[in-house]
C-alpha cells in the first residue's frame, strides 16, 4: 500500500468545536500576572522552539539548555504616539515582517543568556523567518534547523550548523547554507494563487516509532479555492438539532500536514494527505508536534479565538488529538480538542504554546489587561517574552492541567555531552 493510501484523514468537527468551553480549569491557563518579567527590554521574542531530538527528547548540551525563538528589535524610535512616547503596540504588531531565528542558552533551563542570530543576514532566501524546530542530529553537536522561509511566498526549509562550547557559554555558527524542501502543492495544501491568506509554514519533523522512518508535520490549508470549500457530513459531525446553519464557515479550512522523507538525510520530501482538517471549523492550526506516550501519538496545534468559523468559538491556546497510529483516525482530546486555553478574563495573554513529552508546556507572554489604576491606565500590558511553564497531564483522551512554573522555565530531559 502506498504511503498516501494510509492516511486516514480526520475531520475537527463542528460538533467536536462545539463542546470547547471557557474557563474549564481542567484546561485553562493560569493568569499570567501582569508584573511579569522581561527577558529583554530591548526585543520581542516569540514562537519558542526548544532544541531536541528526532523523538522528541528536549536536550542540553554539556549542560547548556538551548531554545530558539522568532525574534524582533524593538524600535522605539519608529513608532510613536502622537505624544512622542513609544507606540508598543504598533511595535509588537509589526513584529512579524522583520522576524528573525535567534538563540538563548542557561545552564538552569530559565535564566537566559541571549546568544544572537543563528543565521546571518542575508543567509535566508526571503525577508522573514518564521518557526520551526530546531534537531540536535548527533554527538558531534551538528544541528538542523527547519524553519518557514516567508515572503515573497512560503516554503519549509532547513539549514544545517553547529553548536560549540564556550569558556562562558555556548555559540552557534556555520548556519550558512539554505535548502529550500518544498511548498504547498494545491493538490493536498492550499497555494498563494487559491488563497492569499493561505497558510503553510511551522515545520516539524520527527521519527515515527512505529516504522522509524523520518516524518515532518506542518500548519497548512486544505487545498482548493477561498470559499469553495463544501462542509460535508465529516466536517459537520453529530450536531445537535437547530446548529445546522454555517454561515461563512466555508472560509474556514485550516489543516495539519504530513510529509515523509524519501532520503536519510531529509533533503528531499513526499507530501501526504493532512492528518487533520478543519474546514468549516478554523482556518488556523499553527505549529503542530507529536507526544509519543504510552503507545499513542498525541498531536498538538495552537489556534486562535478569532480564526474559528462563525458559530464557533474557543480560547487562544493549545489544541489536541491522540490516535494508536501515525496515519489516523484521530479523535480530539477531552471531546473537544481544547487542552490549554486563556482565561475569558485575559484571553490573549499567552499563545504559541509548545507542549513537551515531559508535559510541560511553554509559551510567550502577548498581552494581559490592566486595571485603570496601574501604569498602564486600563488598557494592557505587551509581552513579547517568555510566559510562566505550565505542566499538564496526559491520560489517554484526556488531559489535566496540574502545575504552574517561573517564567521561561524549560529544563533538559537528556543531556548530551559534546566535544
Amino acid at each position: 500500500m502506498l504511503l498516501q493510501d494510509k492516511v486516514i484523514t480526520t475531520a475537527w468537527s463542528r460538533a467536536d468545536a462545539l463542546k470547547v468551553k471557557f474557563d474549564d480549569p481542567t484546561t485553562t491557563q493560569p493568569i499570567v500576572d501582569l508584573k511579569f518579567p522581561v527577558m529583554d527590554e530591548t526585543l520581542f521574542i516569540w514562537d519558542t522552539m526548544p532544541l531536541k531530538k528526532l523523538d522528541g527528547t528536549i536536550v542540553s548540551v554539556n549542560g547548556w539548555s538551548v531554545i530558539f525563538t522568532l525574534t524582533a528589535t524593538r524600535e522605539p524610535d519608529v513608532y510613536k504616539n502622537k505624544d512622542g512616547s513609544y507606540d508598543i503596540t504598533s511595535d509588537w504588531n509589526a513584529r512579524h515582517g522583520r522576524a528573525r531565528i535567534c538563540y538563548w542558552y542557561a545552564k538552569d533551563g530559565q535564566s537566559w543568556i541571549y546568544g544572537g542570530r543563528v543565521m546571518a543576514e542575508g543567509v535566508s532566501p526571503t525577508a522573514r523567518e518564521w518557526a520551526g524546530t530546531p534537531v540536535l542530529i548527533n554527538e558531534e553537536g551538528d544541528i538542523e534547523l527547519y524553519y518557514t522561509c516567508v515572503s515573497p511566498g512560503a516554503a519549509i526549509a532547513k539549514v544545517r550548523g553547529c553548536i560549540t562550547e564556550t569558556s562562558d557559554g555556548i555559540k552557534l555558527s556555520d548556519f550558512h547554507s539554505v535548502t529550500k524542501l518544498f511548498s504547498a502543492d494545491g493538490f493536498y495544501y492550499q497555494t498563494e494563487e487559491q488563497n492569499i491568506y493561505w497558510n503553510f509554514r511551522d515545520p516539524s519533523p520527527f521519527i515515527n516509532p512505529g516504522d522509524g522512518k523520518l516524518y515532518m508535520v506542518f500548519e497548512g490549508n486544505v487545498a482548493g479555492e477561498r470559499g469553495t470549500h463544501r462542509i460535508t457530513s465529516e466536517d459537520l459531525g453529530n450536531l445537535p438539532p437547530g446548529y445546522e446553519e454555517v454561515g461563512g464557515a466555508r472560509y474556514q479550512a485550516g489543516c495539519i500536514g504530513l510529509a515523509v522523507a524519501k532520503d536519510e538525510q531529509g533533503d528531499s520530501w513526499q507530501l501526504l494527505p493532512p492528518l487533520i482538517t478543519a474546514v468549516g471549523v478554523n482556518d488556523q492550526t499553527e505549529r503542530p508536534h507529536f507526544v509519543f506516550k504510552d503507545g499513542k501519538y498525541y498531536l498538538f496545534t495552537i489556534s486562535h479565538q478569532y480564526t474559528y468559523a462563525d458559530g464557533l468559538t474557543g480560547p487562544d491556546g493549545v489544541y489536541g488529538f491522540v490516535s494508536d497510529s501515525l496515519f489516523g483516525p484521530y479523535e480530539p482530546l477531552n471531546g473537544s480538542g481544547l487542552v490549554l486555553g486563556n482565561p475569558s478574563s485575559q484571553p490573549f495573554q499567552t499563545y504559541s504554546h509548545c507542549v513537551m513529552p515531559n508535559g510541560l508546556v511553554t509559551s510567550f507572554i502577548d498581552s494581559v489587561p490592566a486595571p485603570e489604576e496601574s501604569e498602564y491606565d486600563g488598557d494592557y500590558r505587551i509581552g513579547g517574552t517568555e510566559a510562566p511553564t505550565v505542566q499538564i497531564k496526559i491520560e489517554g483522551n484526556r488531559t489535566f492541567v496540574v502545575k504552574t512554573y517561573d517564567y521561561g522555565f524549560i529544563p533538559p530531559m537528556e543531556n548530551i555531552f559534546i566535544q
